[in-house]
């Protein structure tokens, strides 16, 4: 029998890389795993208010860290250098939530290839390479951790959004194979799906659009930004270590 191992850490502390931490659903897994003891690196294009109120809100509350790293994603040609930088100044990388994402609508004849191109780009592209040179020193660790943020739309199709919906299910591929590639070096990867989540966007949606998107859903109400945060903080932990190659959908039973 052989010894579990365990994250590599610097003085204790997991480091955990969310992208697309800015705002909305990447910030509130930066939040999760800050508290939940996490020594977060949040990385965005620019540092918003919200984060800032994060990364002071963590360092008051004597638990995990949240700290920020300014990045386009879309510079694939830059990503080994983000990662080396990372490790160099906070150390090896225990997790990588691979949230960072856009999501241009419209009718696939009508949509620009600019667009499309965007897409891919940045919702399949940029987290695949990232993943890539994370993992390397994951492997040399012999441990570590990878969440992909997918969407239930990339198994169930939806009018308007097929690009953005062929981006998400190239995530849930990605997962699965890349889930066996490096399980036998001591890596977990897997995926969470979210539904429509009770945000800003859809309280934007006329009222009857709304009620529509609520009453599809077995439990009758939307998930919440929490309610994912706290899976990817599940998948992160010791007591998913025997969880690998998954999808959690998180959606209140819309996909029931």
């Amino acid at each position: 029998m052989t010894a579990t191992k365990t994250a590599p850490a610097t003085d204790g502390v997991r480091n955990v890389l969310v992208t697309g931490a800015s705002r909305g659903l990447g910030l509130g897994i930066a939040r999760k795993l800050s508290e939940a003891g996490y020594q977060v690196i949040a990385v965005a294009r620019s540092k918003s208010k919200a984060v800032t109120e994060a990364m002071a809100e963590a360092r008051r509350g004597n638990h995990g860290h949240l700290h920020f790293a300014p990045f386009d994603l879309g510079n694939i040609g830059e990503l080994p250098d983000l990662v080396r930088n990372l490790r160099q100044e906070f150390g090896p990388l225990y997790g990588l939530v691979n949230n960072a994402a856009i999501g241009h609508d419209g009718a696939l004849a009508m949509m620009h290839n600019a667009r499309i191109e965007e897409l891919v780009r940045l919702n399949t592209l940029s987290p695949i390479v990232l993943t890539k040179y994370v993992v390397r020193s994951m492997m040399s660790q012999g441990v570590g951790r990878i969440v992909n943020v997918a969407s239930i739309i990339g198994f169930t199709g939806y009018s308007g959004l097929s690009a953005y919906a062929a981006t998400k299910a190239s995530m849930i591929g990605f997962t699965r194979s890349l889930a066996r590639e490096v399980g036998r070096v001591g890596i977990n990867v897997n995926a969470v799906a979210p539904g429509f989540l009770e945000t800003e966007m859809t309280h934007g949606l006329a009222g009857e659009q709304r009620q529509r998107v609520i009453r599809r859903s077995a439990l009758r109400r939307l998930a919440e930004v929490e309610d994912v945060a706290s899976a990817v903080e599940y998948l992160l932990g010791d007591n998913a270590r025997n969880i690998s190659g998954t999808v959690i959908t998180v959606d209140a039973g819309a996909t029931a």
